[in-house]
């Protein structure tokens, strides 16, 4: 029963908060010189107060912000992708530039194994001939 009588008050609360009043003042003047003041007061209450265009306009500058940090947040994942692929690139060509070198250092270590091994067999066969002429004597 408390609770009832609680909604209940809360509800008259809101709908006596919810009342727009008008007062609108007119003067005008009288062909005989007088003066004549008239007071109009407009009363409105609970839904009719609403303000559509006020709604509209706070949904459309809502709208606004959120299309607003959405370009903010594609802008910035666009850097970052950006500098994801810079970053991916500069590895590509440093890895190549790595396997380059690789290969012309093995390419000079094999040429000097060859021309060691060249050097190598042409004193065996110096000695071989040595030799031989020694054991034809």
């Amino acid at each position: 029963m408390k609770k009832q009588i609680l909604a209940a008050l809360m509800i008259s609360t809101l709908v006596v908060s919810c009342t727009k009043s008008t007062t609108k003042s007119e003067t005008t003047e009288n062909p005989d010189g007088s003066v004549t003041t008239t007071t109009t007061t407009v009363s409105q209450n609970g839904v009719d107060v609403i303000d559509t265009a006020k709604i509209a306009e706070a949904k459309d500058n809502a709208k606004a912000k959120v299309d607003e940090a959405g370009n903010k947040i594609d802008d910035a994942a666009q850097k970052a992708k950006e500098k994801i692929d810079a970053t991916a690139d500069k590895a590509k060509n440093d890895l190549h530039k790595a396997g380059q070198d690789i290969k012309t250092e093995a390419n000079k270590v094999g040429k000097d194994a060859k021309d060691a091994a060249a050097k190598g067999a042409s004193k065996v066969e110096d000695a071989a001939k040595k030799l031989k002429e020694d054991l034809n004597k």
